[in-house]
């Protein structure tokens, strides 16, 4: 019988977020038929994991690693994993996995549709959640992937699949006939990823709205050709068809930015939410009704259009000139700050949660 090992996963209260604990069992590392053992070793921890959980019950993102316990989850992160046991044929004990994981030392999964570029897990309770997060891949076929990027690829990639498919989601509707864009959360990853993923379009202004602190950060990005803090809203000209997508989910602030533009607004979408956790809501007061933006939605398009080849490779070249514009210059875009252990992710996700993070810092947490 092997030897029992430490098994450490941090869960954090559905309705208070800033809440986490963490629990420890001791559990032997044997994997059934079919099964094997994944250690994880390091993910990235942003605003991205806390919509995560903010969406959890509406979205589903409790539902993919069950705690067992009805008021607190498991917070779904993007991170690396290394396999410990295997009875899987073409998984082998000490290859190096990317994708989604618990924050948690191991996990039992059921590697499915093996191939030399991954798996899909198919544990039972996965099988009806979106595929799009139960891919697993293989970090010797990633021609896309290198160590000394782990950390940008856990932090960027994830939020640029939205960027990149967001941007591309726009340009395959001619922008529904609009010669600007309006953000809102603008300095978050997303927003200003989505900015960085249409340059070169002369046509096309893109606006940046946020908070005044956080103004001399957006305008510095070089990604906007207009910056304008919140309460500057009533200098944006309503001269030209505007485009609104909304990363903040603020619904006064949506209200706001529809009635300035009247007329001249033709589409609003919202694309996930860096400034609230309450419950995605659809609704404005006049002109358009926003639409939720969903990547997975517009992957599925591409891939029967494309080819998943092709799809890969738009993703991946896009973000590898992301790497270069967050990492080049005096002033990186983005600090890259390493925390290690339980302890660490615990204390961040509260961070997080109450917007005590500089938008210019990601944080990866070393398991």
């Amino acid at each position: 019988m092997p030897s029992a090992s430490t098994v450490t996963r941090l869960i954090t209260r559905k309705n208070g977020l800033d809440q986490s604990r963490i629990e420890v069992q001791q559990r032997p590392l044997v994997a059934g038929p079919g099964e094997a053992i994944l250690k994880v070793e390091r993910c990235a921890l942003t605003t991205n994991n806390i919509t995560y959980a903010a969406y959890g019950d509406s979205m589903n993102y409790w539902g993919f690693f069950p705690t067992g316990q009805t008021d607190w989850g498991h917070m779904p992160a993007w991170g690396f994993a290394d396999v410990l046991v295997s009875n899987v044929d073409g998984v082998a004990v000490g290859e190096r996995f990317y994708g989604y994981f618990p924050i948690a030392s191991h996990l039992w999964m059921k590697p499915e549709r093996v191939t030399e570029r991954g798996f899909y897990d198919g544990v039972e309770h996965r099988k009806d959640l979106t595929s799009a997060y139960n891919q697993y891949t293989r970090c010797s076929w990633d021609p896309y992937y290198s160590p000394d990027t782990e950390d940008l690829q856990i932090l960027l990639k994830p939020l640029f699949l939205t960027s990149a498919m967001l941007a591309d989601f726009l340009q395959d509707n001619r922008f529904f006939g609009a010669t600007r864009l309006v953000f809102s959360s603008a300095s978050s990853k997303t927003a200003f990823g989505t900015a960085v993923c249409l340059e070169g379009r002369p046509e096309l202004a893109r606006v940046a709205l946020t908070s005044s602190t956080n103004r001399a950060f957006v305008a510095g990005l070089g990604c906007y050709e207009q910056t304008l803090a919140y309460d500057e809203l009533e200098m944006l000209e309503t001269d030209r068809p505007t485009l609104y997508v909304d990363f903040s989910g603020d619904l006064a602030l949506r209200d706001r930015v529809h009635r300035r533009l009247g007329g001249q607004l033709v589409y609003s979408c919202f694309a996930g939410s860096a400034q609230t956790t309450d419950e995605a809501q659809l609704t404005a007061i006049e002109g358009p009704q926003p639409v939720f933006f969903f990547a997975p939605i517009q992957i599925r398009k591409r891939n029967a259009e494309w080819g998943p080849e092709r799809v890969s490779r738009y993703i991946g070249e896009g973000l590898q000139r992301f790497y270069q514009t967050v990492s080049e210059g005096p002033t990186p875009l983005l600090e890259v700050v390493v925390g290690e252990g339980f302890e660490a992710a615990e204390q961040l996700i509260s961070r997080l949660y109450h917007g005590q993070v500089p938008p210019a810092q990601g944080n990866i947490i070393k398991l």
